[in-house]
């Protein structure tokens, strides 16, 4: 059943399923398209939810199984109290694609996506068939945008993002520079996070970002980025906002540096919500690089 208010149906038209995480969270997922045991698998960031992929599911569930879940505590995911780092994430999403028996993928990773899938790829490469790189991570870099940095603090961080929603609503425009959300497109990004409880996940992600040796998802990060070499044989592509505040142009050059044979594909005026900023460019060359 889909659990949007009848008005934003039509922008998210899926009824989703859940599944039980090793944490025993209820993660809801869609998954759409052809039953197969290939399927692109579709991870978002923070602080989004599967809604980021949907119009991308539309346009490849004619032919492709399509797999998008909601990270615990994300979207109309179970909403714990405990909060989860990196490697519980990481074990979440491993644990999903066993579930369904998923045998070859093809990922979509944007934000926080690219650390969590990128952790499943080089955990397991034999899964991967290609990979797709929205805006993302999977590396240690140096910097922080002071607005984001702002969230991390411990006495005001919570404040900001769970009591003011200081995170996940002044995305809805900060992400974007081509053309502004609508409406309904603004309320479907903020259904799930409509009061402090439900936004514990969006401050969590924001505390997970390691930032020095001692922060505990550091190891686990920097593992991810060293195991990186095993995915050199598999097809990549980067798909970049060219004005997007956090990942800039110094994430796109190290990704460049670790996949040099990865093809890029630049949108020098797109925010960060590149798929939702650049729908007309970006969808129709998604679809061509991941329809057979």
């Amino acid at each position: 059943m889909n659990p949007l208010p009848e008005n934003l149906r039509h922008l998210y038209p899926f009824g989703p399923l859940s599944f039980a995480t090793p944490s025993g969270a209820r993660m809801s997922f869609v998954d759409a398209g052809p039953r197969s045991d290939a399927a692109v698998l579709m991870l978002h960031g923070n602080p989004t939810w599967s809604f980021y992929y949907a119009r991308l599911i539309q346009r490849l569930a004619h032919a492709r199984r399509c797999v998008a879940p909601d990270h615990v505590g994300m979207g109309l995911s179970e909403k714990p109290p405990a909060a989860l780092n990196l490697e519980n994430r990481v074990a979440d999403i491993l644990a999903l694609v066993e579930t369904l028996a998923l045998k070859k993928l093809d990922l979509v990773l944007h934000d926080w996506g690219g650390a969590i899938g990128l952790g499943l790829a080089t955990r397991r490469p034999e899964l991967v068939n290609r990979i797709v790189l929205l805006n993302t991570a999977a590396f240690p870099l140096p910097r922080i945008p002071l607005r984001i940095a702002l969230c991390k603090t411990r006495a005001l961080g919570p404040f900001l993002v769970r009591s003011l929603n200081a995170f996940a609503r002044p995305a809805t425009w900060m992400a974007m520079r081509r053309r502004r959300l609508s409406t309904d497109e603004k309320h479907a990004l903020l259904f799930p996070y409509r009061d402090a409880p439900s936004r514990a996940a969006i401050a969590a992600f924001v505390r997970d970002i390691p930032m020095s040796p001692r922060h505990p998802s550091w190891n686990t990060l920097n593992s991810i980025a060293d195991n990186l070499p095993l995915l050199a044989d598999k097809p990549v592509h980067l798909h970049w906002a060219g004005a997007d505040f956090c990942f800039n142009r110094l994430f796109l050059d190290e990704w460049r540096r670790r996949f040099p044979n990865a093809s890029v594909a630049e949108y020098p005026d797109a925010g960060h919500y590149l798929l939702l900023d650049a729908d007309a460019e970006i969808l129709p060359r998604l679809e061509r690089q991941l329809v057979p």
